[in-house]
């Protein structure tokens, strides 16, 4: 599937939080939402962008902008992670990447050599009304948090 953009709706979904906790992407209409999604829990760039997102959560909230990070691990990883890094925000598990598929971000990756199927590195800022406003993917690990929030802060 074609990665979504700008002006598209975002599609709803419910996935399993770090706590087995069901979250639905439309209960949370009213605030902006950042769905992040990562290749995988507790790896290094992963839980660099992690804890970018962590030291600036008290910005995101004072934006009205809600944190989710989505990953294809199993939710007992996602907790494993979030307890290790203090992460304060919101980690679903996408086990059969239903939802990265549906984002358009499932797909060919090349690492070390190796060529495979899996979630690109790529974040998307929902509006309250649900729409897709914004597609980052151009970032670093270390400077995603500052690349959306120059965004919020200059709208």
């Amino acid at each position: 599937m074609p990665r979504l953009t700008a002006g598209q709706p975002a599609p709803d979904f419910t996935l399993p939080d770090q706590n087995g906790v069901a979250v639905s992407l439309s209960s949370l209409r009213g605030q902006k939402v950042l769905i992040y999604f990562y290749p995988k829990a507790a790896t290094p760039g992963c839980t660099t962008q992690a804890c970018g997102l962590r030291d600036t959560a008290a910005e995101f909230n004072s934006l009205n902008t809600r944190v989710l990070g989505i990953s294809p691990d199993a939710p007992a990883k996602l907790k494993k992670f979030a307890d290790k890094q203090q992460l304060n925000f919101t980690l679903l598990a996408d086990e059969d990447h239903a939802v990265a598929e549906a984002f358009g971000v499932w797909g060919p990756k090349k690492f070390m050599g190796k060529e495979f199927d899996g979630i690109h590195r790529i974040s998307f800022l929902i509006d309250e009304q649900g729409l897709i406003s914004q597609v980052f993917d151009d970032f670093k690990t270390s400077n995603h948090h500052d690349v959306v929030l120059n965004y919020l802060k200059n709208r």
